[in-house]
């Protein structure tokens, strides 16, 4: 490239590295390069967010181009127009003055055009004895050419962004719509539960949806929805497994009783410690795990945990329940308590259980009797950790994002 190919700006306008460097890259175009520059200004338009314009600066770029003569842009035929600043407002519909220079201003700060200024600063043309074109003051637009391919990735960029954004949108709308049905059957049909809290946590998320912009937002919301159906459903599961396990028990003790009457009081529990436990030869009922929660999601919902982890922080499932013995012990949770949680609902949501309530401590009177009650209804399928994961993650917002 030619270094009087360099320019400064006229009157008080400075100059910075960043408008040497474009003009440096600008000017070393392949030669015989070319690109029409209706593709390009597309490119621009659909990549504008990340170059930073606004609707008005592309309004300015579209009459700029228009008084380029011809349909591809190419260094042997000239990249300077050189319109007053009457013939660009009108060709960028009546815009006025004051925002033209300021949309100017932009586009030069984007890099997509350069500025070769008179030495008065006014932009014209000077022929030669045939008519030709021999020197031109006005806007380059050597930089459209010269970032075409990349104008174009950034245009792909964002097409493949907007495709993701479309595509989580419609799958939060189907998950928004078997939750909604779900919580619905739910309350209709008495289905046990606190379907209230349930359906108070559905609604938060929904209310964050119309605030959710980019994908990481969307993918965030879509997370915590399908972990909600997933919890729902879980819900709905161990409820009917309890139910079909209860109806075969009963069956089997009714056949019982009917084929060995003489026998019936070898059936009957002779101490308290046989009463809690089903009779000889009669299967107890299954009782399904209860599902474990990610690890990070329990973290942000209860960050106080965290603090009691080795060296201050969690970062795997054995330290999180080595936290929740420090928890529980502070707390003044009884070990026997503890490890009937451990029993009922496996170690992972018995610590995930104390690090809810080390969350709420505040707003509870006994921690070791309010977890014996957790552990009751987990144990008849009446509790799931989910919802109150919900509520503390709403309380704890992401980035970005605010609580409901």
């Amino acid at each position: 490239m030619e270094r009087s190919s360099i320019t400064t700006p006229f009157g008080g306008r400075g100059v910075t590295l960043a408008l040497i460097r474009g003009q440096l890259e600008s000017g070393s175009v392949a030669p015989g390069k070319s690109v029409d520059k209706w593709r390009v200004y597309r490119d621009v338009c659909d990549a504008r967010g990340l170059l930073g314009l606004r609707d008005r600066a592309l309004a300015v770029l579209n009459a700029l181009l228009s008084f380029y003569p011809e349909s591809r842009l190419s260094a042997e035929d000239g990249l300077i127009v050189f319109p007053s600043n009457a013939q660009l407002s009108a060709r960028a519909n009546g815009i006025a003055g004051t925002t033209l220079r300021e949309n100017l201003a932009l586009l030069v700060k984007a890099g997509l055009i350069h500025r070769k200024d008179s030495p008065n600063g006014k932009r014209y043309a000077r022929k030669g004895e045939g008519g030709a074109i021999e020197d031109a003051y006005g806007f380059n637009l050597a930089p459209l050419l010269a970032r075409a391919e990349e104008l174009a990735q950034l245009a792909q960029q964002v097409a493949a962004e907007r495709r993701r954004v479309r595509i989580h949108r419609e799958k939060i709308t189907i998950l928004r719509r078997d939750i909604r049905k779900l919580i619905t059957a739910a309350m209709e049909e008495g289905a046990a539960g606190d379907w209230a809290t349930i359906e108070a946590g559905y609604i938060g998320m929904v209310a964050g949806i119309g605030r959710a912009r980019s994908v990481d937002e969307l993918e965030a919301v879509h997370a915590d929805l399908a972990l909600l159906r997933e919890e729902i459903v879980n819900i709905m599961e161990m409820q009917l497994k309890t139910q079909k396990s209860d109806g075969n028990g009963d069956e089997c003790r009714q056949h019982i009783q009917n084929s060995n009457t003489e026998s019936i009081n070898e059936l009957e529990p002779r101490s308290e410690q046989e009463q809690d436990e089903p009779p000889a030869g009669i299967p107890a009922p299954r009782r399904e795990p209860i599902k474990t929660f990610p690890l990070g999601m329990v973290l942000r919902a209860c960050p106080d945990m965290a603090a009691y982890g080795p060296g201050g922080a969690i970062s795997s499932w054995r330290e999180m329940m080595a936290a929740a013995v420090v928890v529980r012990s502070m707390l003044g949770v009884s070990p026997s308590a503890y490890q009937e949680a451990c029993e009922v609902m496996g170690p992972e949501n018995a610590a995930v259980a104390m690090a809810c309530i080390l969350e709420r401590a505040g707003h509870i009177n006994s921690p070791g009797g309010y977890l014996r009650d957790l552990t009751r209804k987990s144990a008849r399928g009446e509790f799931s950790l989910g919802p109150m994961i919900m509520a503390l993650a709403r309380a704890h917002p992401t980035p970005g994002q605010r609580a409901s």
